[in-house]
C-alpha cells in the first residue's frame, strides 16, 4: 500500500516491479525506446510526488499505468508530432502494409529482452506500433487502455477523466483508423516457428555474406518490400526509401554486393519486436562499422519484409558501433 509516509526506498521496491511492463506501455504509446525510457521516469517521479493522493481503491499497477498514460499524453501535448506524409506506391497484389513502418521517422526497433511483458507478440510488432503513431494522442491512450491493457470502458475513463460514453466512441474511430493503417492481410500471416525463423535468417545472412543472388532469391519472397529510415544503410536523405518486388531488390543491391566498389559484410543475428533482425557491418578501412538494423518478417519460410534502422539503435541491443577485422 502506498501512503504518504512511505520511505523513498520502501515506495522504489513497491514500484519498481512494474518498471518493464510500464516502458513497453509507454513504447506501444510513443513509439521510441528512448523517450519510453525517459516517461518511466518521469512517472516513478509523479507517482512520488502524489503518493497522498492514492487511496488505494485502485492496484499500484492500474495507479502506474494512469499516470504513465497521462505522462505520455502531457508529452505529446508539449511536442506534437505528425507522421508525414509520404507518396509511397503500393505493390499489386501485396500483403503488405501501404506505408512501411520506415515512415514513421522516430520509430525504434526494441530487443526482446526489453519486451517480455508484452502481451502478446502482435502489439509490439513494428506494423502495431507504426500504425497505433497514425491515431491522435487521445485514440491511442483509449485503444491501448482498452484492447491491449484490456482495461474495461469505465477504467479508461477514470484514467483519462472522461466517460464511458466518450471512451467508446473514441475506440470505435481508433480502431477504425487502425484497420486503414495496419496490412490488409495481417491477420492471415502465418506467424512461423522460431528454429523456422533462425533457419530462414541463417540462409539470409550466408545469402548476402557471400553475395549470391541465386541464394539471394531463394530466401526472400517474390513481393518483398524493403524500407529504410533517413540515416538507415547509407540513406541520407529527408524521407524514407521504399521498394518491392525480388527482381528490384536483387538490382537495388547489386551495386554493394557486387559494383566496383563492392563491399565486404559481416552480419549479426538479434532479436527484436518478437521477431528476428540482423545487425549490418560494413568493412571499411581494417574494421567493421555499423551501417543498420535489418528487422526482418519471415514469411512461409521467406523473408517478405525488411526494415532498416541507422546503426544509432545499436546500443540498446547491446551491439558494438565497430568490430575489428578477423585475421
Amino acid at each position: 500500500m502506498v501512503t504518504d509516509t512511505m520511505e523513498e526506498t520502501e515506495f522504489a521496491e513497491l514500484t519498481e516491479q512494474h518498471r518493464r511492463e510500464l516502458r513497453v506501455h509507454c513504447y506501444r504509446f510513443l513509439g521510441s525506446l528512448d523517450e519510453a525510457e525517459d516517461l518511466v521516469q518521469e512517472t516513478f517521479l509523479r507517482a512520488w510526488r502524489g503518493r497522498a493522493g492514492y487511496a488505494g481503491r485502485a492496484s499500484v499497477r492500474a495507479w502506474l499505468y494512469k499516470i504513465a498514460t497521462n505522462a505520455c499524453l502531457d508529452f505529446l501535448e508539449r511536442a506534437p508530432r505528425v507522421v508525414p506524409v509520404v507518396d509511397l506506391p503500393t505493390a499489386s497484389g501485396s500483403r503488405l502494409a501501404p506505408r512501411p513502418a520506415a515512415a514513421v521517422p522516430w520509430l525504434q526497433p526494441a530487443p526482446d529482452d526489453v519486451l517480455e511483458a508484452a502481451i502478446s507478440r502482435e502489439t509490439v510488432e513494428l506494423a502495431f506500433l507504426a500504425a497505433v503513431q497514425y491515431l491522435s494522442p487521445r485514440q491511442r491512450a483509449v485503444l491501448i487502455l482498452r484492447d491491449v491493457v484490456g482495461w474495461s470502458a469505465k477504467e479508461t475513463a477514470t484514467a483519462l477523466s472522461t466517460t464511458p460514453a466518450s471512451v467508446s466512441s473514441s475506440l470505435q474511430r481508433a480502431r477504425a483508423e487502425l484497420k486503414e493503417q495496419l496490412p490488409s492481410r495481417r491477420t492471415e500471416w502465418r506467424v512461423s516457428s522460431s528454429s523456422e525463423e533462425r533457419e530462414v535468417v541463417s540462409r539470409y545472412i550466408a545469402a548476402l555474406t557471400t553475395a549470391d543472388d541465386a541464394a539471394i532469391a531463394a530466401v526472400i519472397s517474390e513481393d518483398i518490400r524493403c524500407s529504410h529510415q533517413p540515416g538507415a544503410g547509407g540513406h541520407e536523405g529527408p524521407e524514407p526509401t521504399w521498394y518491392s518486388g525480388r527482381e528490384t531488390v536483387l538490382e537495388g543491391w547489386a551495386p554493394v554486393l557486387h559494383g566496383s566498389r563492392s563491399m565486404e559484410l559481416r552480419m549479426l543475428p538479434v532479436q527484436a519486436n518478437g521477431g528476428p533482425a540482423v545487425a549490418t557491418y560494413l568493412r571499411v578501412e581494417g574494421e567493421f562499422r555499423a551501417f543498420g538494423l535489418n528487422a526482418l518478417r519471415v514469411v512461409e519460410g521467406r523473408v517478405a519484409e525488411v526494415t532498416t534502422f541507422a546503426p544509432t539503435v545499436f546500443g540498446a541491443f547491446g551491439l558494438a558501433a565497430v568490430l575489428p577485422a578477423e585475421r
